[in-house]
């Protein structure tokens, strides 16, 4: 069967995770790539803007015993502020929170500084997952934005893919995956 994209994007990552790994989960959501990363990295810097996130992470993580997470409530584009040193693995899940208020979307100029950011800090042989969900009020401008500045990564220093769906109706999300090449 087919892989969905956001399968393949855990996947790609998991390639390249191991018990020395640092670990980005820059939209943190429900916690479910937060988990997958904490149970192969030595750790893992999450990030949202919603406390409903870190409190649904928090107990994912507590559930499965893991505590190698560190939660933040702040926004992507201030990882930095959190993460100094480089990072094998990292991913983002564009839109909005799930069974959450859907008007609190994320946003193409933070999400731009913040994969920069991933990508500065991003070691050789690093990979960047972005799954890419638009099908919501400002999500066509976030898009448009993301593949514009990964379209334009220098291809010597990074390889990147697209994978989406080709029959689907209704703006189905699609995984944008960049790994550092030098």
């Amino acid at each position: 069967m087919i892989k969905r994209p956001i399968h393949l994007s855990h996947d790609f990552l998991a390639e390249v995770l191991d018990s020395e790994a640092l670990a980005v989960d820059a939209t943190m959501g429900n916690g479910h790539d937060t988990l997958f990363l904490a149970q192969r990295a030595k750790l893992v810097h999450a990030f949202d803007v919603q406390e409903q996130a870190l409190e649904k992470t928090s107990q994912r993580l507590a559930e499965a015993g893991l505590t190698n997470a560190r939660l933040h409530l702040t926004g992507h584009e201030h990882l930095d502020e959190f993460v100094t040193e480089p990072i094998r693995a990292a991913i983002f899940n564009l839109g909005y929170l799930p069974s959450a208020d859907k008007s609190i979307i994320t946003q193409p100029q933070t999400t731009l500084i913040a994969i920069e950011k991933v990508l500065n800090l991003l070691e050789v042989g690093g990979r960047l997952s972005i799954m890419i969900y638009y099908g919501h009020e400002g999500g066509d401008v976030e898009k448009d934005a993301v593949l514009d500045f990964i379209q334009k990564l220098p291809q010597e220093d990074f390889a990147t893919m697209l994978y989406k769906p080709l029959n689907q109706i209704n703006t189905p999300p699609f995984l944008v995956m960049v790994e550092r090449l030098k």
